[in-house]
């Protein structure tokens, strides 16, 4: 599996993705919003874009629908849910269909409500795992849920799926939010070593080369999934004294995605 993570170098910090297949050079387009970029990097490698994923249906992810699938003809793929805010869906998935790129790639999706209630997450199949997750969830962080999405099921989605993914499955997110995240986690849990060497290794990364990280890294340094941290809950309870010295998981994924909202 070949994979391009392409930085689109605009205000929302959007990345999209091109994933091919290394014996036929057919390729699937994630998200492909700066179309023109994707197509220049797919004509650069030799790849041909016959497939296109949307994670979700705001306006950064779909945007280049139109223009990738006039270049190449690619068939769109969303959420069947999707079919009333995406237009033109050629095939829409749920949970556990198999969406395969060429002869050697194959992705399971992940229907990960949250964000919005028609989000996919795409699972490699490979040696190697690979996790696109488009606004789920981001290096050391969490999507909001702001437009058209809902806290509890953002937890459910963390706590029943992410949760269980293999330690070295690569995260592939849909936006460069790395430093704040990384800031987020140190207000909430300021001893986590972990984050502050990341952070300070990675202050001033160039997007354009983005780093990747594992799960494995993500249960060191992204808060939302550290709710029985003692640091976490410490710092949470002097915030809302209401919820008690032993609060469950639920309550605290909520109370830091609140907090998150307004960091």
């Amino acid at each position: 599996m070949l994979v391009e993570q392409i930085w689109t170098g605009n205000a929302l910090r959007n990345f999209n993705y091109l994933v091919a297949c290394p014996e036929t050079g057919e390729a699937l387009a994630i998200d492909p919003l700066e179309f023109d970029r994707c197509l220049a990097v797919a004509n650069d490698r030799g790849y041909t874009i016959t497939q296109i994923l949307n994670t979700h249906e705001h306006r950064d992810h779909i945007g280049g629908n139109s223009g990738m699938v006039k270049a190449t003809g690619a068939k769109l793929i969303a959420h069947k849910n999707a079919k009333n805010r995406i237009r033109n869906i050629d095939r829409g998935v749920g949970a556990s269909d198999v969406i395969k790129v060429g002869k050697t790639v194959e992705f399971e999706c992940l229907d990960t409500p949250g964000h919005t209630m028609s989000h996919i997450c795409l699972l490699s199949h490979t040696d190697q795992p690979a996790l696109f997750s488009g606004d789920t969830l981001f290096n050391a962080g969490a999507g909001n849920c702001h437009n058209g999405g809902h806290p509890e099921e953002l937890y459910e989605t963390f706590e029943n799926q992410l949760s269980k993914l293999d330690d070295d499955t690569l995260i592939y997110p849909g936006h460069d939010y790395l430093v704040n995240n990384l800031q987020f986690t140190l207000d909430r849990e300021p001893d986590n070593d972990d984050a502050r060497d990341m952070l300070t290794r990675l202050a001033n990364h160039d997007p354009a080369n983005a780093p990747v990280t594992t799960l494995a890294d993500e249960r060191r340094i992204n808060t939302f999934f550290r709710l029985d941290s003692s640091g976490v809950i410490a710092t949470l309870t002097r915030e809302f004294p209401e919820i008690g010295d032993a609060p469950n998981a639920r309550t605290v994924f909520l109370k830091l995605r609140e907090l998150r909202n307004s960091w």
